[in-house]
């Protein structure tokens, strides 16, 4: 980010490891490079007192207007994309923490529409995924045939709205719980996948229907995530990445993906 330009007013939706992350460097870093904290909201907001100054906290999330914020960061759940997506639009740009959001295509049509009308722009974080920007080259010039992401955790990382985990047990080793469309495995695993959600994005061309996408429970994974992109293009070309993100037993969040995501910020 240019130093010299004018001072950037963020707010900051969300509290978890990853909210927490990027207050705390936009109270210490973000000054310096022209960055000020606005709000910071959380949807249980005892979580923010005596770690968040005062003044900081907004309480109401329909007052985020009052804030004057010129970019929005969700790091929170796909339904305050859903709720608040296009209001932050009409005020801010808006950053997208939880891209799963984007796999309903009346959502998604919606959020882009309003970002060009209000003038806004739409931001999606690289987050976990590695070479998005070369999918996209790919994607824009024609040249991108497939994309297959496969992400997998121990099952204590998993967050899925059916019970198809309730019976793991330590030891089990791997178990792939879903193989398809990057669509249908957004509505599963919303909190898990916003990688592939990303790389949806990314792929424009093929969208969310067409890239691929595999969620596996490994309860050897006690130290990383996994993330494998392949991405296939013509004449026989494919590249295929191994991603190893390091993090704890039960965190959704790898912790390489929360400089990921101050990068992105960085670059707006």
């Amino acid at each position: 980010m240019d130093t010299n330009s004018p001072t950037v007013r963020v707010g900051v939706v969300g509290y978890g490891h990853l909210g927490q992350f990027l207050v705390d460097k936009l109270l210490k870093a973000g000054p310096g490079l022209g960055l000020v904290l606005g709000f910071v909201w959380n949807r249980s907001p005892d979580k923010l007192k005596g770690s968040v100054p005062p003044e900081l906290i907004l309480d109401d999330l329909s007052f985020f207007a009052n804030r004057r914020c010129d970019v929005i960061i969700e790091v929170c759940h796909p339904q305050i994309v859903r709720d608040f997506g296009l209001e932050f639009l009409s005020n801010s740009h808006f950053m997208v923490g939880s891209p799963s959001a984007l796999s309903d295509p009346d959502l998604n049509q919606k959020l882009r529409q309003a970002s060009l009308h209000c003038g806004r722009t739409l931001y999606i974080p690289s987050g976990a995924l590695w070479g998005g920007k070369d999918i996209q080259r790919m994607n824009d010039t024609g040249t991108l045939k497939a994309l297959f992401i496969r992400m997998s955790k121990h099952p204590s990382c998993l967050r899925l709205t059916r019970d198809i985990l309730n019976d793991w047990t330590e030891g089990e080793g791997r178990r792939v719980l879903f193989r398809g469309s990057v669509a249908d495995l957004c509505p599963l695993a919303p909190n898990n996948v916003n990688t592939m959600a990303a790389a949806a994005m990314a792929a424009e061309t093929l969208g969310f229907t067409g890239v691929q996408g595999e969620i596996v429970s490994d309860t050897a994974l006690k130290d990383f995530h996994v993330v494998e992109v392949e991405v296939t293009g013509p004449d026989g070309f494919l590249v295929h990445t191994v991603r190893r993100n390091p993090a704890k037993l039960g965190a959704v969040t790898g912790s390489a993906t929360y400089n990921s995501f101050w990068n992105s910020l960085l670059a707006y």
